[in-house]
């Protein structure tokens, strides 16, 4: 019989079908790097969404058959060692089409409306004071008329571009960075930082991705563009964004990701105090209907490799 470890259940929050195939079933709301191996030893499935799986410690999970990843990056398992002990590894695909995009757009919102600039003038009193019915201390602008980049064009990008299209946006998909050629329906990724009103990350995080955007990009937008990062926190060099808000280069950002998570006191990110950036605790992902989905999707996973017939593999 198998034996199936949760090693962060605290980190979903749905009802978790339990999987068709008789089984033992072990959970703990949150595990430690000293924790795994023990918690572990006995396992043949593990599900894990944040807890890392290095080889140091798969080398010693001789009975490990299946690692089943709630969510949809894997940088946290080492793939390549799975690989080679052919051990299973599935991950979620798809589920925050919805929910992700929503945020995207909530921020990309309050930002190009000012609201939290206006919110802080009512608080001062700014609208009490005035001599007429509405308040224009700040500017207001319309997502209508305006252009989208998109940088990276999956299923979440995708489906951002058509919450923009129905905006009445222009949605330009960018490009791969570097890229000595352009494919049909992409822009050149630095045509599309200059071209862009706004711009929005949907990339995942690897050593070809880091830092994407830094001082020389951020040079290149227009000194009104939006930055939203929904994505991954290393994707964008947070000194350099730092110093672009604060110098005024672009129009503001809104990011629901930090490089380490969760922060670490010190962040300059989490004390800064302008209007034109919002910062969420990497919450985009997680509407309750999306976590709902996410938790189906696990355990048919689960079930599928029980099958002989495994679905969302990753290794």
């Amino acid at each position: 019989m198998e034996k199936i470890v949760f090693l962060d259940s605290a980190s979903i929050i749905a009802d978790i079908r339990r999987p068709a195939f008789p089984h033992a079933w072990e959970d703990y709301p949150a595990t430690n790097p000293d924790q795994v191996l023990a918690r572990l030893g006995d396992a043949s499935i593990v599900i894990t969404n944040k807890v890392a799986l290095r080889r140091e410690t798969l080398e010693q999970l001789p009975g490990l058959k299946m690692i089943a990843i709630a969510a949809t990056g894997t940088d946290n398992v080492d793939i390549a060692c799975c690989r080679e002990r052919n051990i299973v590894v599935s991950n979620i695909r798809n589920y925050s089409v919805h929910t992700v995009p929503e945020h995207v757009f909530m921020l990309m919102l309050a930002l190009r409306r000012n609201l939290l600039a206006f919110r802080n003038d009512l608080r001062d009193g700014a609208w009490q004071r005035a001599g007429q019915f509405c308040l224009f201390t700040h500017p207001v602008r319309d997502l209508h008329g305006s252009t989208l980049g998109l940088i990276g064009h999956g299923a979440i990008g995708q489906a951002v571009g058509r919450l923009a299209s129905a905006f009445g946006m222009k949605v330009l998909i960018a490009e791969h960075k570097g890229a000595t050629s352009v494919r049909s329906g992409y822009t050149n990724f630095e045509h599309t930082l200059r071209d862009s009103d706004a711009l929005s990350l949907h990339l995942p995080l690897n050593p070809d991705t880091r830092n994407l955007i830094g001082t020389r990009e951020f040079g290149l937008m227009k000194s009104g563009a939006l930055l939203i990062n929904t994505a991954r926190g290393g994707l964008v060099d947070e000194s350099a964004l730092l110093a672009a808000l604060q110098s005024g280069r672009i129009g503001g950002a809104g990011f629901d990701v930090l490089d380490t998570e969760p922060p670490r006191p010190g962040n300059p990110l989490l004390d800064l105090d302008l209007p034109n950036f919002i910062l969420t605790p990497h919450i985009a992902w997680s509407s309750r209907e999306a976590m709902q989905t996410l938790a189906d999707q696990l355990t048919d996973n689960i079930d599928a490799f029980s099958r002989g017939s495994p679905q969302n593999r990753v290794a």
